[in-house]
């Protein structure tokens, strides 16, 4: 008796465990989940309910709930998805199609929200003027391939434009930071304005050029042309100024040279352009190179007598150009050419080139197809066409600078090897365009010569 006792009570107690072990229903479930809405315990309602929502009984009203909360809560995508399947369940109810519209229509400006976010993320610490000239110059031989890469092969021209359109991806990225660097940088509330429209527009369009590039489509390059023009402008307005110094012998180079103009843009303005920059920025970036000189020993010295000189030769090189502009003068070019050699001698040569510069070429070899101007100076390529006047003097042509034979202080050797080197590169590619342009002179007079004699005596 005693056992069946001990039995009974045993069996008792297993079936009682049992029952408290086995899993609540949908409805139990969803009446905890209501019960944690009501007490504004969100966190437990979504632990509840979002399991819930795949149940046949119970999963549409549990959908709608957590479609609430998740909206409240910001997480769009979540409440899009939780309305998605209530509607699913409902679809002609008025009330679920209007809140799926509501979750849905707010992610696309969240994306945005965090696509910004993420590029700042990625370039933050970048020097925005180094970043500027950076994306003019990728901008400018984004340009340049555009131009040409659908005359190639079906399978190349396919392979082409995938990479272009990835670059040009990058290129649209870029003017965020710019944004908030130019936006920052601007006082005046209205040219500010006038700014932010600029670039609003100029990021459109870089986004435009890449759906264009990836369908193929020829009109890409109007588009990074208006790109290209944009980051140029910019480009001039931030400019440090050794690196406007060198931009200003390339395009007065090519000024003297008569190289058929860029994107719409003459080189003998550009020039201008770029010494007025130089002379906005070099008083300000004179005091700071001398704040940093001070509190630096291993910067070369630059003395106010020296930038007294360089503020004059900048002021007579202004003069000259903007007789230029009005007039083709090239005894004023050639002087022009002189004043920046000379102030970009008396410059301090530091070893990054002042932040942004131009990239500086290694002229070992003349002949060199490598060192020939491909657009990565600062500059685009000068057209094969229309780079010299005709009857242009062989007197007239660049000298080639002559070495250095007195040996360099200590600590400034190398940077000043450097920019001689960077000179005389800039220079021997303008002459090299110059000897090309003359023998391709010669030859289509040699052939139109030949077309006109086998033309005499034939009928009209």
């Amino acid at each position: 008796m005693f056992k069946k006792c001990i039995f009974a009570f045993f069996a008792v107690f297993v079936l009682v465990g049992a029952a408290a072990e086995a899993p609540l229903g949908d409805g139990e479930v969803w009446n905890e989940g209501v019960e944690a809405y009501r007490r504004g315990d969100v966190t437990n309602a979504l632990a509840k309910l979002r399991p819930l929502m795949l149940s046949r009984t119970h999963g549409a009203r549990a959908a709608e709930v957590v479609a609430k909360l998740e909206y409240d809560r910001g997480n769009l995508d979540e409440a899009a998805f939780a309305a998605q399947i209530a509607l699913r369940a409902n679809p002609k109810d008025e009330r679920v199609n209007r809140n799926f519209t509501r979750a849905v229509s707010g992610i696309p400006a969240k994306r945005a929200v965090e696509k910004l976010e993420d590029i700042r993320r990625r370039y933050q610490g970048r020097d925005p003027g180094e970043l500027l000239y950076a994306t003019t110059k990728e901008a400018r031989e984004i340009m340049s391939e555009a131009e040409h890469y659908r005359t190639n092969s079906a399978e190349t021209v396919v392979m082409t434009a995938e990479e272009l359109s990835r670059r040009a991806v990058k290129l649209a990225e870029c003017w965020v930071p710019l944004q908030d660097f130019v936006t920052e940088s601007v006082t005046n509330q209205d040219h500010a304005a006038d700014v932010a429209i600029q670039i609003e527009d100029a990021k459109a369009k870089s986004e435009k050029a890449v759906k264009l590039l990836s369908d193929v489509d020829g009109g890409a390059y109007a588009v990074l042309s208006d790109v290209e023009d944009h980051l140029t402008r910019m480009l001039k307005t931030v400019i440090p100024p050794p690196s406007a110094m060198r931009e200003d012998l390339v395009a007065q180079s090519n000024a003297w040279n008569d190289v058929e103009a860029f994107n719409g843009r003459p080189w003998q303005q550009e020039a201008l352009d770029y010494t007025r920059a130089f002379r906005a920025g070099f008083p300000a970036w004179a005091r700071e190179y001398e704040a940093r000189a001070q509190s630096d020993t291993n910067l070369p010295p630059f003395t106010a007598e020296a930038q007294a000189k360089v503020s004059a030769l900048a002021t007579e090189l202004e003069k000259l150009q903007m007789e230029c502009v009005e007039k083709e003068l090239p005894p004023q070019q050639e002087k022009a050419i002189g004043c920046i050699r000379q102030i970009l001698d008396l410059l301090p040569k530091e070893n990054n080139g002042g932040g942004g510069g131009q990239q500086q070429n290694n002229p070992q070899n003349k002949d060199d197809k490598d060192n020939k101007n491909d657009g990565k100076s600062g500059q685009p390529p000068p057209s094969d066409e229309n780079q010299k006047k005709d009857g242009q003097k062989e007197d007239d042509k660049p000298k080639e600078p002559q070495e250095r034979e007195e040996k360099p202080e200590d600590g400034q050797g190398d940077d000043e090897k450097k920019e001689d080197s960077e000179i005389e590169s800039v220079l021997r590619k303008a002459q090299e365009r110059s000897d090309e342009h003359e023998a391709d002179k010669k030859e289509r007079k040699r052939r139109a010569l030949q077309r006109r004699n086998r033309n005499i005596g034939r009928d009209w």
